[in-house]
């Protein structure tokens, strides 16, 4: 009788423990590392898309003018402010003549005296011109009473020597006058170079625009050069973009563009390429270009940071998949295929993508139409991965 109990109690002791073992079997097969592999598929279809290009960039003013004194010197007045739009021409700030008023005066005051200084030099000139003329008629006359033996060949050397004479006083005069004249043009150019630099404090507007900075106060000493005020141009508020020289092909002058400023993230703007630089950084290996707004908008700064989306023409049609059923194995890029509920990697070569939505890539060799392929699977899958297609990862986890 004991040994029969003994048998049962053995018996439900091993029926435990293969119940036991076929729940933990179970459940390494439905959850476990042995359990099948979830995936979402897609069939590869064809289709065009439009790539686009990805760049940052900062806002600039093409036509941006410094606005300062040609000499050092204090700052009398400022006549803008920050956000002031001024006209060609219009007074932004005065420096501190400080003695040119005094020198231009002491100036005009030199030029009169070497003004009168030429009337005496020409009343000279004309003076010594008539006793030549007198000196060269004696000189003539006693020549000829001379030569007729009237008067003595010493009164005729007397009368050519006071020709000469008058002759040398002539020339004198007119050296006299032309450095007269001379020292009238010297003192004009220096007058002319003083006008010049009592004009220069004055500091006026190149051309209209709007004063972007206010670098110089009333008060304040700058150097010859250093700028008192900014001033720019809106309508030539351009965006200085940079891309990837491995990602620029396609790149082009009147491409549309999508600029997203950092101060108003999400709302873009539109624009388009106006200018490629030939000349691309080596270090960086980027290459810039140039994107002008269609509308300048409200509030842009300059030195502000942009987002910007180049739109590059539609492909030719070709096979399409979604850019996350690309991967890679070593330095091979390719896909997962299903097959008969089987995985494959098949190697691909890859064209062009787009940035819009859901990134579509094209596939110009290595699948054909209506082939299945992986799209997400829960972990990483092998060539003998038991699979399970599924719509949604999120749907099917429990």
């Amino acid at each position: 009788m004991k040994n029969v109990k003994s048998l049962g109690r053995r018996l439900g002791l091993v029926l435990l423990a293969v119940l036991l073992l076929g729940a933990f079997a179970f459940v390494l097969l439905r959850s476990g590392p042995l359990a099948p592999v979830r995936i979402t598929v897609v069939q590869a279809r064809e289709g065009s898309v439009t790539p686009a290009l990805f760049g940052i960039g900062t806002v600039e003013a093409r036509r941006s003018y410094l606005i300062g004194p040609t000499v050092a010197g204090r700052v009398r007045k400022v006549a803008v402010d920050v956000g002031d739009t001024v006209r060609a021409g219009q007074l932004l700030a005065e420096m501190d003549p400080v003695d040119l008023d005094e020198r231009l005066a002491a100036l005009d005051a030199s030029v009169a005296r070497a003004g009168s200084v030429i009337k005496a030099a020409e009343a000279q000139h004309q003076d010594a011109a008539a006793k030549l003329e007198l000196a060269a008629a004696n000189a003539r006359r006693y020549v000829d009473l001379g030569e007729q033996h009237f008067v003595s060949s010493g009164g005729v050397e007397a009368k050519l020597q006071e020709r000469v004479s008058a002759d040398a006083g002539v020339a004198a005069a007119s050296a006299n006058l032309t450095a007269a004249s001379q020292d009238l043009q010297r003192l004009g150019a220096e007058r002319a170079g003083l006008l010049q630099q009592r004009d220069n404090v004055r500091l006026l507007a190149p051309a209209s625009g709007l004063v972007v900075s206010r670098d110089g106060e009333p008060g304040s000493t700058v150097v010859a050069g250093q700028a008192v005020l900014r001033l720019i141009d809106p309508a030539s508020v351009w965006i200085r973009l940079r891309l990837d020289q491995g990602r620029s092909a396609g790149l082009a002058t009147g491409l549309p563009a999508s600029i997203v400023l950092r101060s108003a993230a999400g709302q873009a703007t539109p624009g388009k390429v106006v200018r490629v630089e030939m000349l691309s950084d080596s270090i960086t290996e980027e290459r810039t270009a140039l994107v002008a707004f269609d509308k300048l908008p409200v509030g842009v700064s300059v030195g502000e940071m942009a987002e910007v989306t180049l739109q590059l023409p539609a492909t030719r049609p070709a096979l399409l998949l979604p850019n996350a059923s690309i991967k890679r194995r070593g330095e091979l890029t390719g896909v997962w295929r299903v097959e008969a509920g089987q995985l494959a990697f098949v190697p691909v070569r890859l064209g062009a993508s787009s940035l819009q939505g859901q990134v579509q890539v094209q596939v110009l060799d290595g699948l054909q139409a209506g082939d299945r392929v992986v799209v997400y699977s829960e972990r990483e899958v092998s060539s003998g991965s038991r699979i399970q297609v599924v719509d949604s990862l999120v749907k099917a986890a429990p």
